[in-house]
């Protein structure tokens, strides 16, 4: 089983920075790909971005192209999420998931972390 850990979500204003850790511990060996989520108060959870492990290859949701960057430490099993130039609409939990493959199906959730972004 793959364990996931969020930390770093904060209080921010708008036009600011965050940046997002997930720790994995456990069996990780199968977790090709890892990502954030994100899930705002009366609104549907939204893939945020994603990482293949081994070759890099990143995805972004269209609403954060440009602002967020996914970015991984293999050495310390750590994924990030780099979040600059931050909207009100950002204000969200934030998850971190990991799978076999990108967009097809996670296994493994973290507990999520609050991300809360002011005008």
């Amino acid at each position: 089983q793959v364990q996931l850990v969020e930390s770093g979500g904060g209080s921010v204003q708008a036009g600011g920075s965050l940046r997002l850790a997930c720790a994995a511990s456990g069996y990780t060996d199968s977790s090709n790909c890892m990502g954030w989520f994100r899930q705002a108060p009366g609104k549907e959870r939204e893939g945020v971005a994603a990482i293949y492990i081994d070759v890099g290859d990143t995805y972004y949701a269209d609403s954060v192209k440009g602002r967020f960057t996914i970015s991984q430490d293999n050495a310390k099993k750590t994924l990030y999420l780099q979040m600059d130039s931050l909207k009100v609409d950002d204000t969200a939990t934030y998850y971190c998931v990991a799978g076999e493959y990108c967009g097809v199906g996670y296994y493994a959730w973290g507990q999520g972390t609050q991300v809360t972004v002011s005008s």
